[in-house]
């Protein structure tokens, strides 16, 4: 039997944890041929943020914890690259696997590379092509210093290309997230979470805002109005993260008890598929969110300018509002709208992407079959 190989991935918040938990499964199956090392830097330092995670998802306890916490971008991705550097110093892993594009994902990418270890980038490629956005920054330049990029739509084949990245290092694999929900499904439609909160399957709409465009200046109030509004028109399930709760409850700290308007605690995994699954529709500005409703035809109004996921708009339920919260307002007919389109699951989003990834990590050839199929 030959060396096992030694994978580490270095995960800091919720939608690290979704991408990275269906390939830590695939590496234990495997485990005649991999060893893994799993580090939580503490970007999402929150319990319910975070704890909660390795819990529900099964991923396990981290074998390192960097405990690195809020601060500015600066501070908090120097951080994780002064704790991490000792960490691969002593690992000595073979690759070092990170995630989407936060502040977590560069700081590893960066020490990872100094270090003369090779980088593979979940989720490479994604461009909204707004460098005002800290996470376009990260992408880029993690997608810039990575020997394998993991890509899940084919527009980030284009963009990786135009990059000056070569083909050769681009496997077009699927998405993970897509895997967690895929796993999870059979517990999220059990626990009926709409029921436990007494709220009518169909008909309400949940809100998730956090991005600092949004959350950090005047548009906020104009959010916290419309949102008044609305939940006079239809229930409204707000799981506040708790940056945008103490923005929020400043600018008005009446809104938590408008009529028609639920304001929870950030919820788990489980529990927010559930509500997500059986909702009318959601108001969001994540990322992630677009592309599970996309997967669940579940229809996405997005408030930002763009998007790094335009396949959730143009083969799913997405429609982008503009950084406009005033459109809150016609909530139930833009979900009317998007419900009326058609919609597809785009390729390559069917639960087994983290078994291509270990493919490439394993260095099959036939990892690269599915993707050859559908052309890219």
């Amino acid at each position: 039997m030959g060396k096992r190989r030694k994978i580490l991935s270095v995960v800091g918040t919720r939608p690290n944890f979704m991408k990275v938990a269906p390939i830590v499964s695939a590496l234990q199956r495997r485990e005649e041929d991999f060893e893994h090392v799993l580090v939580h830097t503490g970007q999402h330092y929150d319990a319910a943020m975070s704890e909660i995670f390795f819990n529900e998802l099964g991923v396990g306890e981290p074998d390192h914890r960097l405990d690195v916490g809020s601060g500015t971008h600066a501070r908090q991705t120097a951080m994780v690259m002064e704790r991490l550097e000792p960490v691969l110093l002593a690992e000595h892993p073979d690759v070092v696997l990170v995630p989407g594009d936060v502040n977590s994902t560069l700081a590893a990418a960066l020490v990872a590379v100094k270090l003369g270890l090779p980088v593979a980038h979940i989720e490479a490629g994604l461009r909204s092509f707004d460098r005002t956005m800290p996470e376009e920054v990260n992408r880029v330049v993690t997608d810039a210093i990575s020997e394998v990029l993991f890509i899940h739509s084919p527009e980030a084949h284009e963009h990786l290309l135009a990059e000056g990245r070569s083909a050769e290092l681009i496997h077009y694999v699927g998405n993970t997230m897509i895997d967690t929900l895929v796993v999870m499904r059979e517990r999220i439609d059990a626990l009926d979470a709409p029921a436990r909160h007494g709220l009518p399957a169909g008909e309400y709409l949940i809100v998730t805002l956090h991005r600092p465009a949004l959350v950090d200046g005047p548009l906020l109030r104009v959010a916290a109005d419309a949102l008044r509004a609305i939940a006079r028109r239809m229930p409204v399930v707000f799981p506040v993260h708790p940056r945008t709760r103490a923005r929020l409850l400043c600018e008005d700290a009446t809104l938590a008890d408008a009529p028609g308007l639920m304001m929870l605690e950030p919820v788990g995994y489980v529990e927010f598929l559930s509500l997500l699954a059986e909702s009318a529709g959601v108001l969001t500005d994540s990322g992630g969110i677009q592309e599970e409703t996309t997967f669940l035809g579940v229809p996405c109004l997005t408030l930002r300018e763009n998007t790094e996921r335009p396949i959730t708009a143009s083969m799913g339920t997405n429609l982008l509002l503009g950084l406009a919260p005033e459109r809150i307002h016609d909530a139930p007919e833009l979900l009317e709208e998007v419900r009326a389109r058609k919609h597809r699951i785009p390729p390559l989003w069917d639960g087994e992407a983290a078994e291509r990834i270990v493919d490439v990590l394993a260095g099959h050839p036939h990892a690269e079959e599915s993707a050859a199929a559908i052309g890219v």
